[in-house]
This record gives C-alpha cells, sequence and structure tokens, in this order.
C-alpha cells in the first residue's frame, strides 16, 4: 500500500474482531452463506451459495478498497476468532456518506453481534473516516434487520415502495440513517486497533459486501 492508500484497519470491540477478509476464510464464508436464511434477505448472495462464489468475492475485494469504493470486514469473535459474518461500507466520500450493509451467521443470530458490528462501524465512519451520514435499507419483513439498527441509534427515515425484486418478489424497503452528531448519543465509541494518521481527506480516498439487512 502506498501513503494513497493505507492498509484497511482492523476494529475490536467488546466480544468481535472486525478484520479485513483473507483468501483462507473462504470455506467458512461459503458455510455461512449457503443457508438459504441468509441469502433470502439480501440482495447479492446468491443461493446456492458455493466455494466458488466465496472465493471470487474475496478476490474483489482489495481492489474495491483500493479503489476507494468499499470496505468490507469480516466479523470475527475476539475469542476464538471464528467468522461470524460480515459487514461494510460502500463509500460515498463526494457526499460524505455511506450505505452500510451486513449479515450474521444464523448460528449466530440472537446474541447481539449485529449491533455490536454496526456501532464499531459507525465509529471509524464518523470518527476516522470523517463521514456525516450512514443509511442502510432493510428488505421488507425483516423484522430483526430493523431492531438491529434502531439498537445501534439509526431512525427510521421513510419507505421505499416496490424498490427491490428478490427471487420473484417486489417488495418494499424500510430506510434508515444515523448523523455524525447523533452517534456519540446511540451508543459508546468502539476502539480501534489501527488507525491511519492520514488527513480525513485521504482517508475518504482509500476506502464489497452484500448490502442486505
Amino acid at each position: 500500500m502506498t501513503d494513497a492508500h493505507p492498509e484497511q484497519p482492523v476494529l475490536a470491540s467488546a466480544r468481535l474482531r472486525l478484520r479485513p477478509f483473507v483468501p483462507g476464510d473462504a470455506p467458512g464464508l461459503a458455510r455461512l452463506c449457503a443457508d438459504r436464511a441468509v441469502a433470502e434477505t439480501t440482495l447479492r448472495i446468491p443461493h446456492p451459495y458455493t466455494l466458488d462464489h466465496a472465493e471470487a468475492f474475496l478476490a474483489s475485494l482489495p481492489e474495491a478498497w483500493a479503489a476507494g469504493q468499499e470496505a468490507v470486514f469480516a466479523q470475527t469473535l475476539r475469542d476464538g476468532g471464528d467468522l461470524v459474518g460480515a459487514i461494510g461500507l460502500k463509500l460515498e466520500p463526494e457526499h460524505l456518506r455511506a450505505e452500510l450493509g451486513y449479515w450474521v451467521g444464523v448460528p449466530y443470530w440472537g446474541r447481539g453481534y449485529a449491533t455490536e458490528a454496526v456501532r464499531a462501524v459507525a465509529g471509524w465512519a464518523f470518527l476516522d473516516l470523517g463521514l456525516g451520514r450512514l443509511y442502510a435499507h432493510v428488505m421488507g419483513g425483516n423484522a430483526a434487520s430493523e431492531r438491529v439498527l434502531l439498537k445501534a441509534g439509526f431512525s427510521r427515515e421513510g419507505l421505499l415502495r416496490r424498490h427491490v425484486r428478490r427471487w420473484g418478489r417486489t417488495v418494499d424497503c424500510p430506510l434508515f440513517g444515523l448523523l455524525k452528531d447523533e452517534f456519540g448519543r446511540a451508543a459508546p465509541h468502539p476502539t480501534s486497533e489501527q488507525r491511519e494518521e492520514a488527513s480525513p481527506a485521504a482517508r475518504l480516498q482509500n476506502p464489497k459486501l452484500d448490502y442486505d439487512d
């Protein structure tokens, strides 16, 4: 990496370590994404999901990061390192905003990991990248994901009617948003294991994921 493209950071929360994906994550990624329950509330995770899908996805991530388009993190447990899911930002630096996307593997549902990861990434986006707004779409009917965003401090801002088509169905998508000046009131700031020393303007040039709920 040059100074213009620093390494993607590693973020830490109470129970999670959010790190860049590596090629060795492919089998675990394929195993979690193969569950239809994960794929059915996303737009970019195919079903069935194979090892080839996982390897192709992981191979695309370094270029997306270097181009300043997306930053994707593997959600892993700090105790043991097991892969839990993924979370990332699709960056829109010209507007000082990013779209948040995440998913958690079925064996880890109901434990609060998604909310914890959202808070950690939000802290990085606002405090390190200098963004002013995050937003996320939830596919209609995914009440669990709506709760995650609300617990993380997001507000429901509206409803995008008949916004996406998935598996033959056209569904509505509730829209959620969080502003930088709201974040401090929503949750404790996360810690970061790595912080680049680049200026906010440079950081915005440096930072893929399934932007689901």
